[in-house]
């Protein structure tokens, strides 16, 4: 029987004037829907989200959402059709959905170039202060720092070599913090950035500023930075930075530490550092202040067709209603304004503003040109899912957290501290967790993070209040979110919606925990490094396309030591030991990934069948991607460890929002002759949330586990090895002599030996100097031989996560300086001679050659085989000093 709606059941318009309707529930076709005077019936299945025409279209017209120009009808359009452009068809087709999409598109996109013009701007002076009597309790931190609303000490890695520190500091200070009540946490940030070799990053400016807005932020009630040294962002050079950029540095508890010592004796002179300011912190205070003290971080992730219905204008109300207060609202995403400059200028507060924002568009477009993309990039693929089937559309929701009374009074770069009130847009990424990093650098104190898949994310020191926009998402992730703003699309008023909100927002600001804050989970990424600024370096894209794969020949070696292990034989070959790996499709489902790591680890999951233990490898990709090459870089990557020998069995865990969703993974997996049924599937968002989808995790392994043919055991020698090699620094003859020894007797054994080419050791051996990559970065080898790897960047832990995808399954490493982080799943063997080592990171080395160089490569080989029979455990695993970053490669950026 064909069903009959009136409009208001299944649909909004988003403006009175618009010609297509979104769909607010699954529609079916051939359903007729009452719509003003007249009816009409839907030509297919709708999805919940999507749009259909509610008047004709004519070919060559637009179609208006928000009375704005999405796109142009490409065939005449009749009421009730379905309308799809290109773009989200092709995103549905990696996607399970039960029912054929029209065959053709009938709209192309439409992205119309804008031009100020002053008689549709309305300049308005900053909109008149409004007199409140509301306050909130916050932490008075001073003239120039404003108010806290949280007490957080914060220990910060000034670059991301010292991220496994940090986090390790972090974690053995929770007990000793637990007596000091009114010490809200103590937090690790740690990032991606500024640990490079070169002198300087290309965004060395934007971290240095990024990490200077962290050090005086409000909530922060003491951090301690630390560095190495050595890096491009380091502790000098910010201390420097905060001094010529008169951050006040003096008002905050603070000290900079550089690693001098080995890592155990460093850990506990940062524990003595911070354990000694606990009973300053803990005398901090909560006093009356007014609400022109907040500063409103407005955010979205995960859109949907309705976060510009519903979440987006309440977080504007909320905004609004703050900064007419005196206090202050920041909207960024750059890329996700672009198509939205009419309505963000609709009112602003002089033109020099709104100059600024259309050039910091503009700017963004070139450098995406630059990197081989273009600004649509930004749309996902789980936003087209949602609705949002183009950047004009995604950005005109966006736009929505700007409310309509409110002029747009300010224009700041990324991470620039906000000096007065105001409404400002800040430049950034549209990769949300890398905005809401700015945002907080500039000032804001508490976050309203609007959503319509259900982003659980969260930042470490300071409040995120999360919006979601329907109540059918609300009630799946009721655990997740703080706000159910699809209340509106069901009747309630927006002002009651606003009123309500805002008194959760000065509770929040008052102390009161988010639902985020009590899950006890969060992230940070700062704006990545774009390594490519140039057109003229377009042409190395190809350096992210596959090599040939051919191992290089050697004819002789010195004589093989006789050197045997014990190894388990699977179907994915040797393995000297297994794990389970959680592998998070993106960015956002990392933290998720390592919590539900770390509970099938605290209940002993798989120690019987000889697992070693269940591991995450998280890390910023997935979220948004810059090119097809990229993208591809990323997916093989993932792949890479997905099908490693040391994995037995692998569990992809999405986010639900991304570019690289399950069913991307999926896709990939079988383009790579990979079975999808082999592996796990769970979704943080479609799965109902944190603790649902941790069960389900735990279920797929215990049913894996149970299943699974028992590993057989066997003794092999030198012939099975898969060694990865890599060094920085330069290094003495005899040490170089050593390692191309050990490398011709791996190889001529008949085992895999893999070397970076950025590796200093290629510049030293001559018989390596003319070899290019045979394998590109993260690419699997697939017999055994010498391979040199493309790199793809400077970074020590971006090059041996690469290696770790080919396959290897032990790094050899060496530094001249200190020894660096080693790899969450790969073990990584530190490598050094008498004269390179200092005396006070000699507990930090593997192995310190001594005595006559000609049998050096000897004891490396015995070291080795140590390591992978488990006699010997490295000592970055063993400390915890390890990590995991994959790399964006040249045309990498972040949209």
């Amino acid at each position: 029987m064909t069903q009959s709606y009136s409009f208001a059941e299944i649909a909004r318009l988003p403006d009175k004037r618009d010609n297509v309707a979104v769909a607010v529930q699954r529609l079916e076709a051939g359903a007729r829907v009452n719509f003003q005077d007249r009816t009409f019936s839907l030509d297919s299945p709708i999805l919940v989200g999507h749009r259909f025409a509610v008047n004709p279209i004519c070919v060559g017209e637009p179609l208006l959402s928000w009375n704005m120009p999405f796109g142009l009808a490409i065939r005449d359009i009749l009421p009730g059709e379905y309308v799809c452009n290109a773009a989200m068809m092709a995103a549905l087709a990696y996607r399970s959905i039960d029912f054929d999409l029209p065959n053709e598109p009938n709209f192309e996109d439409l992205i119309r170039p804008y031009e100020l013009d002053k008689a549709s701007t309305k300049l308005s002076i900053l909109d008149e202060i409004h007199e409140s009597g509301a306050t909130f309790m916050g932490y008075w931190r001073g003239d120039m720092r404003g108010v806290g609303t949280r007490n957080i000490i914060v220990i910060l890695g000034t670059s991301s070599q010292t991220s496994a520190y940090v986090k390790l500091l972090a974690q053995k200070l929770q007990e000793s913090k637990e007596e000091y009540l009114n010490v809200d946490a103590v937090v690790a940030v740690a990032h991606t950035e500024g640990g490079g070799t070169g002198e300087l990053a290309n965004n060395q400016e934007l971290v240095l500023r990024t990490l200077a807005g962290f050090t005086v932020h409000p909530n922060i009630g003491a951090v301690l930075l630390v560095d190495y040294g050595w890096e491009p962002v380091n502790n000098q050079r910010l201390r420097n930075y905060m001094q010529a950029h008169n951050y006040a540095l003096e008002e905050v508890l603070h000290e900079f530490m550089s690693i001098e010592e080995d890592f155990g004796a460093s850990l506990l002179i940062g524990e003595s550092i911070v354990k000694g300011w606990l009973g300053a912190v803990n005398g901090a205070i909560r006093t009356v202040e007014p609400l022109s003290e907040i500063r409103i971080a407005l955010q979205c992730g995960g859109s949907d067709a309705f976060s510009g219905i519903s979440g987006n204008p309440l977080a504007a109300w909320v905004a609004r209603k703050i900064v007419w207060a005196g206090g202050m609202a920041n909207v960024a995403e750059t890329p996700e304004l672009a198509g939205a400059e009419a309505y963000m200028l609709q009112k602003v507060s002089d033109p020099k503003s709104a100059r600024r924002f259309l050039s910091m568009i503009e700017r963004f477009k070139v450098r995406a040109t630059q990197h081989g993309a273009t600004i649509e990039a930004n749309t996902s693929g789980g936003n087209m899912m949602r609705g949002l089937y183009n950047i004009t559309l995604k950005s005109l929701g966006a736009a929505t957290k700007r409310h309509p009374d409110q002029s747009l009074d300010f224009v700041i770069e990324y991470s620039e501290p906000m000096r007065q009130p105001g409404f400002y847009f800040m430049d950034s990424p549209g990769l949300d967790l890398e905005s809401i990093a700015g945002q907080v650098a500039s000032g804001c104190n508490l976050i309203l993070f609007v959503t319509g898949n259900g982003s659980v994310t969260n930042f470490p020191f300071v409040p995120t209040i999360k919006i979601v926009t329907t109540s059918d998402r609300f009630q799946m992730l009721k655990n997740e979110m703080d706000v159910n703003a699809g209340k509106f699309l069901e009747g309630y008023s927006m002002d009651d919606l606003g009123r309500e909100m805002t008194d959760l927002a000065i509770n929040v600001a008052s102390g009161h925990l988010t639902r985020g804050e009590k899950a006890g989970h969060s992230q940070v990424q700062i704006w990545r490094n774009w390594q490519k600024v140039s057109q003229n370096d377009l042409g190395k894209q190809s350096r992210t396309n596959e090599f040939d794969g051919q191992p290089i020949i050697l004819a002789r070696g010195p004589e093989i030591p006789d050197l045997k292990y014990r190894v388990m034989h699977s179907a994915r070959g040797y393995a000297s030991r297994q794990f389970g790996l959680i592998l998070p499709t993106s960015l956002c489902s990392s933290q998720v990934a390592r919590i539900a790591a770390e509970k099938l680890n605290n209940a002993g999951f798989g120690r019987d069948r000889g697992l070693s233990r269940f591991l995450a490898l998280g890390h910023t990709e997935g979220c948004a991607s810059s090119s097809g090459l990229t993208g591809h870089l990323f997916s093989r990557v993932m792949v890479g460890y997905a099908c490693h020998p040391l994995v037995r069995h692998c569990l992809f865990l999405e986010h639900g929002c991304e570019v690289t969703h399950n069913d991307y993974f999926k896709h990939f997996l079988m383009s790579q002759q990979a079975d999808p049924s082999k592996f796990g599937w769970a979704s943080v968002q479609l799965d109902g949330g944190i603790e649902d989808v941790t069960r389900k995790i735990g279920s797929w392994f215990l049913t894996a586990l149970i299943n699974e043919t028992a590993p057989q055991y066997q003794e092999v020698g030198l012939e099975s090895l898969r060694l990865g090699i890599h060094t920085i620094d330069e290094m003495a003859e005899q040490t170089a002599e050593a390692l191309e020894k050990i490398t011709r007797v791996i190889v001529l054994a008949g085992g895999t030996v893999v070397i970076p080419d950025t590796s200093s050791v290629l510049a030293t051996l001559s018989f390596l100097k003319a070899l290019s990559p045979s394998l590109a970065h993260g690419q699997q080898f697939t017999q055994p031989g010498l391979y040199v790897m493309d790199s793809q960047s400077d970074h020590w832990l971006e090059t041996i996560t690469g290696l770790g995808a080919s396959g290897v399954e032990i790094i050899l490493a060496y530094s001249g300086r200190k020894p660096i982080q080693g790899h969450d799943l790969v073990p990584v063997m530190h490598l050094a001679t008498e004269s390179d080592v200092q005396e006070n990171s000699l507990a930090d080395y593997d192995l310190i050659l001594n005595g006559d160089p000609a049998s050096w490569y000897k004891q490396v080989l015995e070291k080795l085989v140590d390591v992978l029979a488990q006699r010997y455990t490295p000592k970055a695993e063993m400390l915890g000093n390890t990590g995991f970053q994959i790399t964006r490669g040249l045309l990498g950026l972040s949209f």
